[in-house]
């Protein structure tokens, strides 16, 4: 039986690049990706693989869960 969808992941990338003084191209060349996927999962509308978020939460100097959460739905 499939796992119903129980949250959404959630992200502070455009507060953590702000205080960076970094564009979202600068992001994506230090990342390795294009600036549409930084566009993307600023907007929630992609959800980054793991090693990705790891990558991205190790360029700010993070935690992962400082970077991205998941908050689940109250059904």
């Amino acid at each position: 039986m499939p796992l119903k969808e129980h949250g959404t992941l959630t992200n502070r990338l455009v507060v953590l690049r702000a205080e960076k003084g970094w564009s979202q191209k600068e992001v994506a060349d230090r990342l390795g990706v294009s600036r549409q996927t930084i566009v993307s999962i600023e907007k929630n509308r992609y959800n980054p693989s793991l090693k990705l978020a790891f990558e991205i939460a190790l360029l700010f100097e993070k935690d992962i869960n400082d970077v991205f959460q998941y908050v689940v739905k109250n059904d």
